[in-house]
């Protein structure tokens, strides 16, 4: 089969590779119908390896690069293991995509995501979504439900980190927040918090094309080309927003997230980062803010479908182009790096 294979930074490459079988009970195979392309790919390919295992294999995939790259995906299942009962052969599924230890079709640990093991089907081994095949254990298939479409399939692996960052946050209906990137992943925290019931929202971007977007979505928009978006949002705000979420890993936009919330808020970093950012502890310490990072998700797939159901997380509102699988590289990834009026790239194997 055809797939997209990660060798080093700047070094993807698709080429044929032996299609996957079923060797254990628990696993499912599944027919990818398309996969989305994350900001975590797009560091990898950029600048990796970050999730990527090169040196030694990873734990749970038992691999090691070159690995097929692909985690935001969903199909149709094709074949599952002899005890699988999650799924049937025919249905279509949105694909969790955290490697952590399971046993017996399940999680082992009630904060999967946050296991020493952690790693991504996709990113860390065992295959990947931009392919034409792969298995995976029944714990990382959810059935998707009736009157969604397999894009919205694969937009709910990035919904889920949205939505996990807002419930991590303290924030209650009526509070503000602020979002520091309006790309895929920051477009959908806007949209978690709407559903959250927060009551005005900024969005900080450069691109025109992503603050239409968010503006689209509801939120306050600020360039920060044209004004200091600190100030501009304590001018708007009157002294600052109770939330603010933190989705460009950008250093410099690190201390002006922290610094967009009044005395007493609550910073949200939701960004895997290429390098390191520093802040002022005291920016913390002297205002009693709170600064938190949370990692993907944890059981909270049922619930985003659920809000696609009523209008959340909308393929229309995300994607900006369709592509296939050959196109990875020159129309994918280094689109997403050079245009940054793109927001979802959607891969069809």
């Amino acid at each position: 089969m055809k797939a997209a294979v990660w060798y080093k930074a700047k070094d993807l490459r698709v080429e044929q590779v032996d299609t996957p079988t079923i060797k254990q009970e628990h696993e499912v195979k599944v027919k990818v119908s398309c996969c989305g392309i994350c900001g975590s790919d797009l560091h990898e390919y950029a600048a990796g390896p970050i999730f990527i295992p090169v040196n030694d294999p990873h734990p749970i995939s038992g691999d090691k690069a070159p690995i097929i790259m692909g985690h935001e995906f969903a199909g149709e299942v094709v074949e599952v293991g002899s005890k699988v009962s999650r799924v049937k052969v025919g249905d279509h599924v949105a694909i969790e995509p955290i490697l952590a230890p399971s046993k017996d079709g399940a999680y082992v640990d009630e904060k999967y995501n946050l296991s020493p093991f952690l790693g991504f089907h996709g990113l860390s081994g065992g295959g990947g979504g931009f392919s034409e095949y792969t298995v995976l254990g029944e714990h990382m298939v959810h059935p998707v439900p009736e009157g969604l479409s397999a894009e919205q399939g694969a937009l709910v692996e990035p919904a889920a980190v949205a939505l996990h960052a807002v419930r991590q946050s303290s924030l209650k209906a009526g509070d503000t927040a602020a979002v520091f990137g309006a790309g895929p992943i920051g477009l959908m925290v806007i949209d978690a918090l709407k559903a959250a019931g927060a009551s005005t929202i900024y969005a900080v971007e450069v691109s025109a094309a992503r603050l239409k977007k968010a503006e689209e979505l509801g939120a306050i928009v600020i360039n920060p080309k044209e004004t200091d978006p600190v100030a501009k949002i304590h001018e708007l705000s009157g002294g600052g927003v109770d939330f603010s979420f933190e989705v460009t890993g950008i250093p410099a936009v690190l201390k002006q997230c922290l610094h967009s919330t009044h005395t007493g808020g609550e910073m949200i970093i939701v960004s895997i980062w290429e390098e390191e950012a520093s802040f002022q502890p005291n920016d913390l310490v002297i205002a009693e803010r709170t600064m938190k990072g949370i990692i993907a998700y944890r059981n909270i797939y049922p619930q985003v479908m659920e809000l696609m159901k009523q209008g959340y997380f909308s393929g229309d509102q995300m994607i900006t182009s369709r592509i296939g699988l050959d196109d990875v590289v020159d129309k994918g990834f280094e689109k997403l790096l050079n245009d940054k009026s793109q927001v979802k790239i959607i891969v069809t194997p």
